[in-house]
């Protein structure tokens, strides 16, 4: 009797290749609604670059002071702490070049997708709605993140309007992201 060789199995995609397709398909799905409604390039809201530099500071600051607010909060909330323990779970072995490609593309895509397509056919409002959709969890432990997604939706929106660009819910989107992953992957608490 012949030994059949097993069928060889397909590779597995890696994490870094799921999150650049995931995002990438969100951001073609941004530039095209943008192309649709007649303004390709999503990441202005008009034509004037000159503020992009002020409007990244302002991001940065903001993301820096979302990172102090998180921090504070797993500090001095059992909700925040089990928050933080639901998504270490989650993301406990993710590679620190997966947290900066991560939060890179998310905050790439998904500010190009609902402040920069979504928003100026919809509105701040309902674009913040959708926001906090993509972020919702059906379990009670995850409604404070989805809750706090809505309130990010509406603040990045005004922040768009006000500024013109991207830039700054862009740069704080990352900068949140980013640090929050990074201390979150690596940081076991206790409730």
């Amino acid at each position: 009797m012949t030994r059949l060789a097993p069928t060889p199995r397909a590779q597995r995609l890696s994490q870094s290749w799921v999150i650049a397709l995931f995002y990438g398909a969100m951001l073609a799905l941004a530039i095209g609604i943008g192309h649709a409604r007649g303004h390709a390039n999503v990441f202005f809201v008009g034509n004037d670059t000159r503020g992009v530099p002020l409007s990244a500071a302002i991001g940065l600051a903001f993301g820096v002071v979302a990172v102090f607010a998180t921090r504070l909060a797993t500090s001095s909330w059992q909700w925040a702490r089990v928050l933080h323990q639901e998504f270490h779970a989650l993301v406990h072995q993710i590679t620190l070049r997966d947290v900066v490609l991560l939060a890179l593309a998310s905050s790439v895509a998904e500010e190009a997708l609902f402040r920069g397509a979504l928003q100026p056919i919809i509105g701040v409002g309902p674009q913040a709605v959708l926001f906090a959709a993509l972020h919702f969890r059906p379990r009670a432990r995850f409604y404070p993140w989805t809750l706090m997604s809505l309130a990010i939706g509406l603040l990045f929106g005004w922040v768009t309007q006000w500024r013109g660009d991207l830039a700054a819910p862009i740069v704080a989107h990352f900068t949140v992201n980013a640090l929050n992953l990074a201390y979150i992957s690596r940081t076991e608490l206790r409730a």
